[in-house]
């Protein structure tokens, strides 16, 4: 069984693919935030998501497999 990424229980490579679009990294990780129940890091992936937050999610996705988490809150 394929190894399960970060976005929505997504396969890695499809979660890498959907880290490297900045509009699909922006929206999947705002949503992926939210299903977590992580209301303040959500509203910083957007008002964030479109520099900072992008460069290191794909750093993050290609060395951790996973998307980079700012906050716990």
């Amino acid at each position: 069984m394929a190894k399960k990424g970060d976005y929505f229980g997504l396969g890695y490579i499809v979660s890498l693919i959907l880290t490297i679009i900045p509009i699909t990294n922006l929206i999947c990780g705002f949503l992926t935030r939210l299903q977590e129940g992580k209301i303040v890091a959500a509203i910083l992936r957007v008002v964030l998501g479109w520099n900072i937050i992008w460069i290191a999610d794909i750093i993050s996705m290609i060395f951790r497999k996973r998307i980079i988490r700012l906050l716990n809150i």
